[in-house]
């Protein structure tokens, strides 16, 4: 007769052997390509980009990594490369701040990567948690420690993932599987790297970016019982502090990597919805970017873009779907200009370009 304790023991080493066996399994696999580039099953990706940005790093074969917030999210892979001449990875990453970004752009530096495009809004700068106790981004994932290494094998959904990675392997179930990937409850359903976090390409853009959804989104914010929450987060000293140790830090430490950094074309709307419902944090961005723009463009390999105050573009308010957020019409300028260097910041007047959106800003008067 059996005793209890060979029945507790038969379960304990069933349950041993299952969790190896998916260890084994997401190591062979590999969904997240964190060990090597996807050989044994067709590469898929995440939208999940604080996650898929390990793997991107140690699978992808890239000179310039493309950092940003959801302000740079939509750029494609494809598109950088040919307006820049570059092999570009995109790391940018909705939400983020500077010591999620800084963290992220040096491991691609360690890497390889030797050019740094870097769209960089003023809200990065706002106090968060430390790189080590931040709760959104392993560092030990993107170091590879055993922590994470051992987070990521021993992963029940990672093995989820590596198991229809293998069902999609194969013929007969690739096409059907492929199409439903992005309906099933998968975080690695994206076939092409280019296409993370990219708006898809019969995208109506019209009805995604217009005038009416940047007044309704300025009429949102300025609310009185919303205006406060235009400057949460915001405190100079707490930002410029972020800015010398995040941004500032990790280029000085890389002299031989040249940064083109750039400040993202916001609508005016933007600016005036804190000139009418929060002075006190226009003057925090103006006095931050001033600074900003005063140490940068004084480095050796930074290039300092500001596209703030491109009339054209920033007043046509067909060109945004919120107050910040620009199209993919947008998208193709920046990176015009930033491979023309048109709107390159003068380093004997770092000031002029803000000069001139104080001007915009002081007048601009809506419906007019």
């Amino acid at each position: 007769m059996r005793t209890p304790f060979t029945h507790l023991r038969r379960l304990l080493l069933a349950n041993i052997a299952c969790v190896l066996g998916a260890a084994a399994l997401n190591y062979v696999v590999d969904p997240l390509q964190l060990f090597r580039p996807s050989y044994l099953v067709a590469a898929f990706y995440s939208e999940d980009t604080r996650v898929q940005n390990a793997g991107l790093i140690r699978s992808q074969s890239f000179d310039t990594a493309f950092m940003g917030t959801s302000l740079a999210i939509h750029f494609r892979q494809s598109e950088i490369d040919r307006a820049l001449g570059v092999r570009s990875l995109k790391l940018a990453m909705t939400g983020s701040n500077s010591r999620q970004q800084a963290f992220v752009l040096e491991q691609a530096i360690e890497r390889g990567a030797k050019r740094v495009i870097w769209a960089m809004d003023d809200f990065i700068f706002i106090d968060a948690a430390d790189i080590e106790a931040d709760p959104y981004l392993s560092v030990d994932l993107y170091r590879r420690t055993a922590r994470g290494i051992g987070s990521y094998l021993f992963s029940a959904a990672m093995a989820k993932e590596s198991v229809f990675a293998l069902l999609r392997s194969v013929a007969s179930l690739r096409e059907p599987l492929t199409r439903a990937a992005p309906y099933l409850p998968l975080r690695f359903a994206l076939s092409d790297v280019d296409d993370i976090y990219a708006l898809p390409r019969d995208f109506d853009v019209a009805s995604g970016y217009n005038a009416q959804r940047a007044l309704a989104a300025f009429a949102y914010i300025t609310a009185p019982a919303r205006s406060r929450f235009l400057g949460e987060g915001y405190g100079y000293d707490a930002m410029v502090r972020h800015f010398e140790c995040d941004a500032l830090g990790l280029i000085t430490r890389h002299p031989d990597v040249t940064f083109d950094i750039y400040f993202p074309p916001y609508s005016i709307l933007q600016f005036v919805a804190m000139r009418d419902a929060s002075p006190e944090t226009l003057k925090i961005v103006t006095d931050l970017t001033a600074r900003i723009a005063q140490v940068l463009t004084q480095l050796p390999n930074v290039r300092l873009h500001d596209f703030r105050a491109i009339k054209e573009v920033t007043h046509d308010l067909g060109n945004y779907s919120d107050v910040i957020h620009h199209s993919p019409v947008i998208d193709a300028k920046v990176l015009k200009w930033l491979a023309s260097g048109e709107y390159r910041v003068d380093p004997k007047a770092p000031l002029a370009p803000l000069n001139e959106l104080k001007a915009q800003v002081a007048a601009y008067r809506i419906g007019h």
